[in-house]
């Protein structure tokens, strides 16, 4: 499945700070002594192999094969920081964080898919929940309505339940886009 441009900015969003930090240490040694902590909690945290192509990075490595093998959202991550290398104006913004309207329609998508049985797509939901679990809050709980959704329950308050206002937001974006894939 190939990832959507909104999918794409979204992750590049919602990992801009892990991003500005290697090419900052890429381009800076002494930063490397700040990044290193944020790297062991990744790999604590599953991101191991993501971790082990940012380290071979931070070594001086820049071969395209560094993105063969990894999933969507490590090959977007390692593509934003060698671009960044290349053109710092590539970056994505500090200051933008994840915007749940971008989300929206990528999420859906991949649920959708899902439902149509597509397998990489649900490895993906599987792989996604599992991230959002471990972040906790409204992230813990958006993921835990991916299962559901992708068996195509889609009662809002049930799913909506427990969750803050802008979770609810993104929760409603993604049926709305999901009512949209479904054919007429």
């Amino acid at each position: 499945m190939s990832s959507l441009p909104e999918r794409r900015e979204q992750i590049r969003r919602a990992h801009a700070r892990l991003i500005h930090m290697v090419v900052a240490a890429c381009q800076n040694p002494a930063e490397q002594k700040a990044l290193e902590p944020h790297l062991q909690t990744a790999a604590s945290n599953g991101w191991g192999e993501l971790v082990q192509v940012l380290r071979r990075i931070l070594a001086g490595q820049r071969d395209p094969a560094l993105l063969e093998g990894l999933d969507e959202e490590d090959r977007v991550i390692t593509e934003s920081i060698l671009n960044g290398l290349q053109d710092r104006h590539s970056l994505p913004a500090l200051d933008q964080g994840a915007d749940p309207s971008l989300a929206a329609p990528g999420i859906a998508s991949v649920v959708h898919a899902a439902r149509q049985g597509d397998s990489q797509a649900l490895a993906w939901l599987g792989q996604m929940a599992s991230q959002m679990e471990r972040a906790g809050g409204d992230m813990a709980r958006i993921g835990a309505a991916l299962g559901p959704l992708s068996r195509g329950q889609e009662d809002y308050a049930r799913l909506a339940r427990g969750m803050s206002a802008n979770a609810r937001q993104l929760l409603q974006g993604i049926l709305d886009e999901l009512a949209r894939l479904r054919p007429q």
